[in-house]
């Protein structure tokens, strides 16, 4: 039997989880040396490859000096955090990344909290050695800091130590060598440190078979694919097993396919033993948390556990004027079928109907980012939605109301610390740390209600023209806070239906910022742009330049517009108010007025 260490990558987003990957797929000989291999290789969904960020976990493995290494790829966005957790259950150590010089970030704190919990041991790769502003010894601190500060016991805080060039994929315990570039072993000493300090996974492969479902694929060939450790005892293809639902005897039926991981494929097999991460098919009714075990014991194993969503927005049909023009998806029943599909497949998600009573879903999620690469997903597929703004959720403990509270760590040039603390201070948020590491740039922690963060990113990035970096994660709830001012401008709103002419938006230019292009199809109640005051405006972009036989110098020149303001689907959601609907279509987002006229 191959010896196996099952391990996950864990780390903030951006420090280079899927590089250091790459790299050891390259190492470990799985490609010819003149193979034709994209970058980031298990960033296999578009969405991925297009954000530069782990959405989903994936599985691959490698063979080193006959060990097969397990390894799984996990997201590094905080609202993403549902695949980490997941990811936790099936492996029995993790690779902690952390860049040398932003060093421990919100996720890393999230990631390294859950990796704790579950008494996993820890390899700790201080990676991007190569940066100019490199900290490494710092880093390191803050990392022991952490480790401290979320109570990790002796045997926790004695762990390897590499420094990492994944981009170049080498890794050395040696600090100067790192810094100079002179590793010429590759990634060799890593790849024998998680064999010698990871465990291997315990369970008895003579006795009763357990495997924990953690993850569901959908195949053409084989339907549903079920995904997880084989916690005990051995499977065979063609084998009856029984499926348990929340400890619970649910049916029998046989495993027709069996899979194991080689590589980036996954190959069928007769027969796999205990401590393995297999892929099996035949069992439709299997869903995340479910124990498929031996039909002559019935034994189940720890569901999976996953945070609570704190964020909710409202799905429903598009029943805007221009509705069917571009989708193919339309009625609220194909988005409900869709939603509570995905619910089935991303344990994060919670899918029920709207308390307004209209045909719409209600969706829980951990943040707006997760939001919306649902939308967009489900835009491609050719759906159109009205999306209601994101609400908080919030509880009730003791008779009092609490809502979800966010860690904020902002990276800003020093200039900016001021406005940045007094428009989070006036979203109720309250400054805990201010580091300056005399380079010209500061670190904040700001502890804010996630309400107050609805919609302040692109303020954010407007504050610190471009130059800010701010990542936050959830660590509570507290009393509700109480009222917090939203967008200050009000909207420019269309009051009939037409195109947007030139002329027009010409002269609304002086109220405000135009969202539209001339030719651009508009309708009443569409917000046509920001109103520069704090009231909402009803305008006319349709009007037309009056023709007359009566020439004038000058009254002919061409109009100079300023380029609309173009909305991304994540700054689109953040924008809205509780009166305004995002209207989403294969190729198009609107903004427009729950109300189609003037009060």
């Amino acid at each position: 039997m191959t010896p196996i260490r099952n391990i996950a990558i864990i780390a903030h987003v951006d420090h280079g989880k899927t590089t250091l990957v790459d790299a050891m797929l390259w190492q470990s000989g799985l490609f010819r040396e003149n193979q034709q291999v994209r970058e980031r290789i298990m960033d296999s969904m578009d969405l991925e490859r297009e954000k530069g960020i782990t959405i989903m976990a994936k599985n691959t493995s490698i063979l080193y000096r006959g060990v097969k290494i397990n390894i799984v790829d996990t997201p590094g966005h905080a609202d993403f955090g549902g695949e980490v957790e997941r990811t936790l259950t099936m492996v029995d150590g993790a690779l902690l990344l952390v860049d040398a010089s932003e060093g421990p970030l919100p996720q890393t704190r999230f990631v390294l909290q859950k990796t704790l919990k579950r008494q996993l041991p820890i390899i700790c790769v201080i990676n991007k050695i190569d940066r100019p502003d490199r900290r490494p010894l710092e880093v390191l601190d803050e990392i022991y800091d952490l480790l401290i500060d979320l109570d990790a016991d002796e045997s926790q805080l004695d762990f390897p130590l590499f420094y990492a060039n994944a981009k170049l994929g080498t890794a050395t315990v040696d600090l100067e060598k790192a810094k100079a570039g002179d590793v010429a072993d590759g990634l060799q000493s890593l790849f024998q440190a998680i064999v010698d300090y990871f465990p291997a996974p315990q369970g008895d492969p003579r006795g009763p078979a357990q495997f924990l479902v953690t993850n569901l694929e959908w195949s053409d060939y084989v339907g549903r694919v079920a995904i997880g450790p084989l916690r005990r005892g051995t499977l065979r293809a063609g084998g009856e097993v029984a499926l348990l639902k929340k400890g619970e005897f649910a049916l029998k039926a046989p495993l027709k396919i069996l899979y194991t991981h080689e590589g980036l494929k996954r190959v069928e097999t007769r027969e796999a033993s205990a401590g393995d991460i297999l892929a099996v098919a035949g069992i439709p009714e299997a869903f995340i948390g479910d124990t498929i075990s031996d039909p002559n014991v019935l034994e189940a194993l720890p569901p999976v556990v996953v945070d609570e969503p704190t964020l909710t927005m409202e799905f429903g049909a598009n029943a805007s004027p221009l509705a069917g023009r571009e989708g193919s998806l339309l009625t609220s029943r194909q988005i409900k079928d869709r939603l509570e599909k995905e619910a089935l497949f991303n344990v994060s998600i919670r899918v029920e109907p709207s308390p307004s009573g209209a045909e719409a879903q209600q969706v829980g999620a951990r943040g707006e980012l997760q939001l919306a690469v649902l939308v967009e997903t489900m835009r491609r597929e050719g759906f159109e939605l009205s999306l209601g703004p994101p609400r908080i959720i919030v509880k009730t403990e003791d008779g009092t109301p609490q809502e979800p509270l966010e860690l904020v760590v902002i990276d800003i040039p020093e200039e900016y610390i001021g406005v940045v603390t007094e428009k989070l201070t006036a979203r109720k948020g309250q400054v805990v740390k201010l580091v300056n590491h005399g380079q010209g740039r500061a670190r904040l922690e700001i502890k804010a209600p996630t309400r107050g963060l609805i919609g302040y990113r692109g303020q954010f990035l407007t504050d610190t023209r471009g130059s800010g970096l701010l990542n936050s994660i959830n660590i509570g709830y507290i009393p509700f806070q109480g009222p917090i001012k939203g967008r200050s401008n009000g909207a420019l709103v269309s009051d009939r239906v037409g195109a947007a002419v030139g002329y027009a938006l010409f002269h609304l230019q002086p109220r405000g910022q135009i969202f539209v292009s001339p030719g651009d199809p508009v309708y009443p109640g569409l917000i046509v742009g920001e109103n520069s005051r704090a009231e909402d405006i009803w305008v006319n972009p349709c009007k037309e330049k009056k023709l007359t036989n009566i020439r004038a110098s000058g009254s002919d020149e061409a109009l100079r517009l300023t380029p609309p303001r173009k909305f991304s689907l994540e700054d689109a959601i953040s924008y809205m108010r509780e009166d305004e609907i995002l209207e989403v279509t294969p190729k198009s987002l609107r903004l427009r007025k729950r109300v189609a006229s003037p009060r």
